[in-house]
């Protein structure tokens, strides 16, 4: 997920990132200033800092730091769900001067395990096959995790549907009972009204 959005100089803004369980995130975020004068924003904004903060989807916090006006954070998900990643400026200027509008460039690797290829150059080739087989294995996990998180949704998603289904088979079956009720009462009224007043 690489995306930009804008920002109040002291406002919150948070995303939401559906994560399987067990799984190693890391974000890299640079922060932008608009300038008055040339009327853009400036390539860094120095001196201002961001509050980076993760939620699980029980409500617990993962990861809670102020870091510079671009920096890297990672955090592990221990549960699959929706996590909140909120971002927040750190400015103490007050509310009518910090009116200026931040740019927050985002980019999240969501399960991503990076090789160190300077590690790998410095050893012997046995080695460096050690370390790249690893560093598959570590991606053949996390497909799998991947994988496993889809199918469960999928199956919650499936019991939904033949839940749903089955309510609307019911009410069809309510409705059409209700509607030969009416219509024997109707034709049972129609029968006595004829009978009382003679006419059949």
């Amino acid at each position: 997920l690489a995306l930009y959005f804008h920002i109040g100089e002291r406002e919150e803004k948070c995303i939401i990132e559906d994560i399987p369980g067990d799984t190693l995130v890391v974000g890299n975020y640079k922060v932008q200033r608009w300038d008055i004068h040339i009327h853009d924003f400036l390539e860094s904004a120095p001196g201002l800092g961001m509050f980076v903060t993760v939620t699980s989807p029980t409500g617990e916090v993962l990861l809670s730091k102020l870091y510079g006006p671009q920096g890297t954070f990672t955090f592990t998900s221990y549960i699959s769900g929706e996590h909140i990643i909120c971002f927040q400026s750190n400015s103490t200027r007050f509310a009518v001067i910090a009116g200026s509008k931040l740019r927050l460039h985002l980019d999240i690797r969501v399960g991503e395990h990076f090789l160190d290829e300077s590690t790998i150059q410095a050893k012997d080739k046995v080695n460096e096959v050690n370390v790249r087989l690893e560093h598959l294995i570590e991606q053949i996990h996390h497909v799998t995790r991947e994988q496993d998180y889809e199918r469960e949704r999928e199956e919650k998603f499936r019991k939904t549907s033949e839940e749903t289904n089955s309510n609307i088979l019911w009410w069809a079956i309510v409705q059409t009972l209700i509607l030969i009720s009416v219509g024997i009462w109707q034709i049972k009224s129609l029968r006595d009204f004829f009978i009382s007043k003679k006419l059949v």
